[in-house]
């Protein structure tokens, strides 16, 4: 049995945020700590295409406000299957200024899921954050 079959049904994608936390451990395994996040980045890069994982990496998504008129535009490290947010930083903890970043995508976008993960000197945290909207 699979850990995402054991997963209580309200969790979203549960066997695709697996996989995702799975690559985060592997690149942070291969890598260690200390590197800029444009490396871990391009490290994850290759283990979705590796896993065969649909992806879009620095994703751009217009922000529209007035009449559907373009006011900015948000760029995501990832989509991943055209459903979950991936954003990847480097550093021991969460900052409010991230975790509000990541809830800016969601909110503008509406996906229901994304994943913030953190490289740290200690290892890969990540954290879901759902749209609850």
């Amino acid at each position: 049995m699979y850990p995402w079959e054991v997963v209580k049904s309200n969790v979203i994608y549960p066997k695709l945020s697996y996989k995702i936390v799975g690559i985060l451990f592997k690149v942070y395994n291969e890598l260690g700590y200390g590197y800029h996040e444009k490396h871990y980045e391009r490290a994850v890069e290759q283990y979705l295409i590796k896993e065969s994982i649909l992806y879009k990496r620095q994703m751009p998504y217009q922000i529209k406000a007035c009449d559907g008129k373009i006011i900015g535009m948000f760029y995501f490290d990832f989509l991943v299957d055209n459903k979950l947010i991936l954003e990847l930083k480097k550093g021991n903890y969460f900052p409010k200024q991230n975790i509000n970043q990541v809830n800016a995508y969601l909110h503008a976008t509406g996906y229901k899921l994304a994943i913030l993960a953190n490289f740290t000197s200690t290892g890969v945290k990540y954290m879901r954050l759902a749209n609850i909207k």
